[in-house]
């Protein structure tokens, strides 16, 4: 009966065989995640993390945060390359918990294809096992489902969940932010995940094919786009825990999906505000050579694309050199892009109220460097 039902299974385009070599092909790279607080290995129903750590703590609060990847995932699945797309979920996702300061501790994922290919989706997981190895987050499980006639035998789609702990008079946000504290700008590594429905309609209007090689970009326009995102947690992380200079990093906001006013203001308080200097820094030529084939401005994409910037940090103007220095050893560049007023003002041409938060107000000013 049973292999009657498997073979009824696969004539309706399901090869549960299939799903088994991927999760055996992966269980390496998410055994490599997992320290003595991951219990029951790879495989169970659910995943089990061992808290007992958060009775030392006088108030511990959970953060969690869940995203997926978008359409990026059509540039990887046009040229077959899938190695990468799994450190931009975990970026995605991740990233978002360290924001509040807390620590990333587990995370799971669900893979949704048209046809499972073993080595595929285990080239997906690996990405995402070696990204979260590097924020010390714990792959504690995950789902692979096929989905024959909703999707093409090579369409898949990637999203992930997280869960991270942090003291409650540790979160950072808003409320921490004063009159007078520096706006860092922590740099991209270029488009991250976000942007790509525009990046690939800019494409296509130009003609121009993933597999096609860019003088610009040194490379072909494909393997330009599926740079990975840069992983920002470890990183923050480390600056959080160092006692000089902790106290001095007030709010974080991870620059994604609205661009770079929008998610800045999310982390300012109600009447403060911020102007951006553009001449701070140069966005990277991937920005420049998509702007000019739209035949649009770099100023008309700042709420799309993150333009160079995959983080801000809202510090005191006290410890602002050495938060860069130690956020430059951690091999992130970081600089100086505004300062925080509350200072009574007209918002005319500010972002504010930005995602339902009813938060400070932004706006970019000058030109580009």
């Amino acid at each position: 009966m049973t292999n009657d039902s498997s073979s009824t299974y696969a004539q309706a385009g399901v090869d549960t065989a299939a799903g088994d070599l991927a999760v055996e092909l992966m269980k390496s790279a998410v055994s490599a995640t997992h320290g003595p607080e991951v219990l029951g290995g790879v495989g169970g129903f659910a995943g089990l993390f061992d808290v007992s750590f958060l009775k030392s703590f006088d108030k511990p609060l959970l953060a969690t945060s869940t995203d997926g990847v978008g359409t990026k995932v059509a540039i990887a699945q046009a040229i077959d390359k899938h190695d990468t797309i799994g450190q931009d979920l975990v970026g995605m996702v991740v990233d978002d918990i360290v924001v509040v300061g807390a620590k990333p501790l587990f995370m799971t994922d669900y893979i949704a294809c048209g046809k499972v290919v073993p080595n595929r989706i285990a080239d997906i997981v690996a990405g995402i096992a070696r990204a979260c190895s590097a924020t010390g987050t714990a792959l504690v499980g995950g789902e692979t489902a096929e989905h024959p006639g909703l999707l093409g035998p090579d369409d898949y789609d990637v999203a992930g969940a997280a869960v991270g702990a942090v003291e409650a008079d540790a979160v950072l946000g808003a409320d921490r932010v004063q009159h007078g504290d520096v706006v860092l700008a922590l740099g991209s590594s270029g488009l991250h995940s976000n942007g790509y429905s525009l990046v690939r309609h800019i494409l296509a209007g130009a003609g121009i094919s993933y597999t096609d090689r860019s003088d610009e970009l040194g490379t072909t326009w494909g393997e330009a786009l599926l740079e990975p995102t840069r992983l920002y947690t470890s990183p923050l992380l480390r600056l959080l825990a160092d006692p000089q200079l902790a106290a001095s990093v007030h709010s974080l906001s991870h620059v994604t999906g609205g661009g770079i006013a929008v998610n800045l203001a999310r982390v300012l308080p109600r009447g403060a505000w911020a102007e951006l200097d553009r001449a701070s820094w140069s966005p990277a030529p991937v920005f420049r050579v998509l702007s000019d084939l739209a035949g649009t401005s770099l100023e008309s994409a700042e709420g799309t694309w993150n333009l160079g910037i995959g983080f801000f940090a809202v510090v005191a103007p006290g410890a602002v050199d050495g938060i860069v220095a130690a956020l430059k050893q951690d091999g992130i560049p970081a600089w100086v892009a505004g300062t925080v007023s509350t200072d009574a003002r007209d918002f005319t041409g500010f972002e504010q109220g930005a995602k339902g938060v009813d938060g400070g107000a932004v706006r970019l000013v000058g030109s580009y460097a």
